[in-house]
C-alpha cells in the first residue's frame, strides 16, 4: 500500500522549499515532489557559452504563444527551483505596492494584506535567507522590525565612485539587498568569493543563498521530510464532492504514480501551478480544479524589464556589480505622475554573454572587440510593473502550455529608460549605451522570459474574483494551498523572491497551527 503523508509539496524552489523548511520542525510527514533533479556542480556552472548561447541548465520544455507558435521558455526545473540561477536580489515590495495604485494603462489591485501586516515574514525570511543589506537607506522603504542579518555588500572602486555620483546629483541610491553566503569580515569563511558568476548562472561554490541550500537541505535533515526527484505532477485527484484532493498523480521514470496526504501545496512556479490545476478537471470541477471564479490562469504578469549595457572611458573590473538599487522613480518621476519602477545593477557582462544575449547584434564581432567592451561596460536592470489582465493568462493546448500575454506600462518603461540616460550624465557615461534587452534570455519573444512570472492564481477575500484565500487555501478546497507566485494580485517592480519565501513562512506557519 502506498505510503500516505501529512503534507505533499509540489515545487522545491522559493515557495515550496521555504515552505518544507518552516514545516520540518513539526514533526509531520511531508513529501517534496521536484520535477528536475540536483543540478549538477561542474565546470560549465561558471562557463557563458554553456549558460547563456547553448542554454546548458534550460529545461526541455516547450510552450505555445497566444497564437499557437512554439517556444522555449527559460524555465529550470531542479531542486531549488528558479533560484538556482537568479541574482539573489532580495527586495521587499513598497508599502504602495499592497494597496491600488494607478497606472497608465490600468490599476494594479489592492492586496488583502497590507504592508504592516506581511511585514513580521519579510523580517524572518531576510534572516533564513542571510540577507546583507542596510534598512534605512531607499525613501521608498516600508518599516523594518529588524536590522538585516548581515551588513550591505560593499561597493568595488567604480560601483562607489557611481554611488557618490548620483548622491551628489541629488539621487537616493541604496545598498541592494544580496542574498549570499558571504562574511568580508572572514574572508576564508566565507563560501562567495565576489565573482562575476551570479546573475544567471548556477553557484559552483555553492554560496548562493538559493532554495535548495538554505531551505531544502536543512528541512531534509529531518527524519519526517523527505525528497522525490524527477517527479512531474500532471493532475490532482478529489473526492465525488470536489471539496478535498485525494491524490497527487505524477509521471515518474515513465510510469504514472498517484500519492496520497491531508494536505497538497502547489509550488510548481506560476504556469506550471496553473497547468496541473487546470488539467485536473471532473465533474466537480469541469474547467480545472479551484477554478469557479475563472480566474486560474488568468492574471500572468512577469515585470516589463530592460537590461542596459552603459560604457564609459575608463574601465569597470568589478567582479560582483549587483550591490547597488535606485528606487527615485518608483512612484513617479518629477515630470511624469505615474510609477516608473526600479533600477539596479545587474551582473557584469562579458564578451560570451552578449555573444548569446545579443546575436543579431555581435554576430559578426570579433570576441577581442567584445572583450574590450565588456571590460568598460556598466550593466543595468530596468524594472517596471507590469498590470494583471484577464486575457493574458495560461491555457492548455493539448499537452503544451498556451500563453498568451502582451506587455503593459510599456510608456512608464520607455519613461524610466529616459531617466537611466539622464543618470548616465552624471556617470561619465552619457550617450554610450549600446545594448538593451527586453527579456531574460536569448529568446527571440519577450514573453520566454519567465523569470518573474507571477498572478495564476491570486489571492483575495472574493471567491468570485480570486482563486485563493488570504491563507492561499483555494476557496473551493479544503485541503490545497498554493505557495509559489501565483498567490500575487500584483507584481510591484521589484525582484518577487523574497515576497515568494516570505509568504511561505507566513502559510507554513498557519499550517503548523492546523496540522497541530
Amino acid at each position: 500500500m502506498a505510503e500516505h503523508y501529512d503534507v505533499i509539496i509540489v515545487g522545491t524552489g522559493a515557495g515550496g522549499g521555504t515552505l518544507a523548511h518552516t514545516l520540518a520542525p513539526s514533526g509531520k510527514r511531508i513529501l517534496l515532489l521536484e520535477r528536475g533533479d540536483y543540478l549538477p556542480r561542474e565546470k560549465e556552472n561558471w562557463e557563458p557559452a554553456p549558460v547563456f548561447i547553448e542554454g546548458r541548465y534550460v529545461s526541455s520544455d516547450p510552450w505555445k504563444d497566444g497564437e499557437g507558435n512554439t517556444f522555449q521558455p527559460g524555465v529550470h526545473y531542479n531542486v531549488g527551483g528558479a533560484t538556482k540561477l537568479y541574482g539573489a536580489a532580495l527586495y521587499r515590495l513598497r508599502p504602495g505596492d499592497f494597496v491600488e495604485l494607478t497606472h497608465i494603462d490600468g490599476v494594479s489591485p489592492a492586496w488583502p494584506l497590507t504592508y504592516d501586516e506581511f511585514e513580521p515574514w519579510y523580517t524572518k525570511a531576510e534572516w533564513l535567507y542571510q540577507v546583507h543589506g542596510c534598512h534605512g537607506e531607499d525613501p521608498t522603504e516600508g518599516a523594518w522590525s529588524r536590522q538585516y542579518p548581515f551588513p550591505a555588500v560593499s561597493h568595488e572602486p567604480r560601483i562607489e565612485q557611481m554611488a557618490s555620483d548620483l548622491a551628489k546629483a541629488g539621487y537616493h541610491p541604496f545598498n541592494a539587498p544580496c542574498g549570499i553566503l558571504l562574511d568580508e569580515d572572514d574572508p576564508a569563511g566565507s563560501k562567495c568569493i565576489r565573482c562575476t558568476w551570479c546573475d544567471g548562472y548556477p553557484c559552483l561554490v555553492q554560496a548562493k543563498a538559493d532554495a535548495e541550500i538554505i531551505a531544502v537541505r536543512p528541512a531534509l535533515q529531518h527524519p519526517n521530510v523527505s525528497l522525490q526527484v524527477n517527479t512531474e505532477v500532471t493532475r490532482l485527484q478529489t473526492d465525488a464532492a470536489g471539496r478535498t484532493i485525494t491524490g497527487v498523480v505524477a509521471q515518474r521514470d515513465g510510469k504514472e504514480e498517484t500519492l496520497t496526504a491531508d494536505i497538497v501545496v502547489l509550488s510548481a512556479g506560476a504556469t506550471n501551478s496553473a497547468r496541473v490545476l487546470l488539467a485536473s478537471t471532473s465533474d466537480a470541477h469541469p474547467n480545472g480544479l479551484a477554478n469557479g471564479s475563472d480566474q486560474v490562469g488568468r492574471n500572468y504578469m512577469f515585470h516589463n524589464s530592460k537590461a542596459v549595457v552603459a560604457l564609459a572611458k575608463e574601465r569597470n573590473d568589478t567582479s560582483f556589480q549587483k550591490t547597488l538599487g535606485l528606487n527615485d522613480f518608483y512612484f513617479s518621476s518629477p515630470d511624469f505622475g505615474f510609477p516608473l519602477g526600479n533600477l539596479q545593477m545587474v551582473g557584469k557582462s562579458n564578451a560570451e554573454a552578449m555573444k548569446g544575449e545579443e546575436p543579431h547584434l555581435t554576430l559578426l564581432a570579433p570576441h577581442w572587440s567584445l572583450a574590450d567592451v565588456a571590460a568598460h561596460a556598466v550593466d543595468f536592470w530596468l524594472t517596471t510593473e507590469d498590470l494583471p489582465m484577464p486575457d493574458n493568462r495560461v491555457t492548455l493546448d493539448g499537452d503544451s502550455v498556451r500563453l498568451s500575454y502582451k506587455s503593459t506600462n510599456d510608456k512608464e518603461a520607455d519613461q524610466l529608460y529616459g531617466e537611466l540616460k539622464k543618470i548616465l550624465n552624471h556617470c561619465g557615461m552619457a550617450s554610450h549605451h549600446v545594448l538593451n534587452k527586453n527579456f531574460y534570455m536569448s529568446m527571440d519573444i519577450p514573453v520566454s522570459g519567465v523569470a518573474h512570472q507571477s498572478g495564476t492564481c491570486r489571492f483575495g477575500d472574493d471567491p468570485q474574483t480570486s482563486v485563493l484565500d488570504a491563507n492561499c487555501k483555494a476557496h473551493e478546497l479544503d485541503n490545497l494551498y498554493v505557495v509559489d507566485t501565483s498567490f500575487f494580485p500584483s507584481i510591484g517592480a521589484v525582484n518577487p523572491a523574497l515576497t515568494a519565501m516570505a509568504n511561505a513562512i507566513r502559510v507554513g506557519e498557519h499550517l503548523t497551527e492546523r496540522l497541530a
